[in-house]
C-alpha cells in the first residue's frame, strides 16, 4: 500500500511525500523479508532520486539494478520490464544513448510478450526518441 501511494506522490510530482512513505516501506518489507515489496519500494526509490532536482544519477541507478535483480530472482516479470524501462529513461536523460537502447528495447520485448499493450507503446515512443536523436545509433553524441 505504501508503495502505491508513494508512486502517485512520485506520478503528481510530490517527491518529499513519495520520499516519505518508500524509505519506512522498504525498511519495513526488509524487515518482514518481503523481498517482492522490497523491490517496488527500490524502483519507487529510484523514480525519486532521477526526479529530484537535481537529478540523483547513480543512486537512481543503483536503486533501479536492485530492484531489477530482485525482480529477476522472483521472477517478477512486470516489474523487471519496468526496471529496464526505467534504466532505459535514466539513460536517455543522460544522453548515454546505447545502453538507453539496451534497456528501451529489452523492456519493449519484455512487454511484447506480456501484452501489456500500455506500456509497450510509451516504451516505443521512448525508443524512437532515442534513435531519433542519435540517428540510429550512428553518431555518438
Amino acid at each position: 500500500m505504501m508503495n502505491r501511494l508513494g508512486e502517485a506522490y512520485l506520478l503528481a510530482g510530490r517527491l518529499a511525500d513519495a520520499l516519505q512513505l518508500a524509505e519506512p516501506a522498504l525498511v519495513l518489507s526488509r524487515d518482514r523479508k518481503e523481498r517482492g515489496n522490497q523491490a517496488w519500494a527500490l524502483r519507487l526509490l529510484g523514480g525519486i532520486a532521477l526526479h529530484g532536482n537535481p537529478p540523483a544519477v547513480a543512486l537512481a541507478e543503483a536503486h533501479y539494478r536492485q530492484a531489477l535483480t530482485l525482480a529477476e530472482e522472483l521472477g517478477m516479470r512486470p516489474l523487471v520490464a519496468h526496471c529496464h524501462a526505467d534504466l532505459g529513461t535514466l539513460y536517455t536523460t543522460t544522453g548515454r544513448w546505447e545502453q538507453a537502447h539496451t534497456e528501451l528495447a529489452t523492456a519493449i520485448a519484455l512487454y511484447r510478450v506480456m501484452e501489456m499493450t500500455f506500456w509497450l507503446q510509451q516504451t516505443e515512443a521512448a525508443l524512437a526518441q532515442v534513435l531519433h536523436a542519435t540517428g540510429s545509433l550512428g553518431v555518438s553524441h
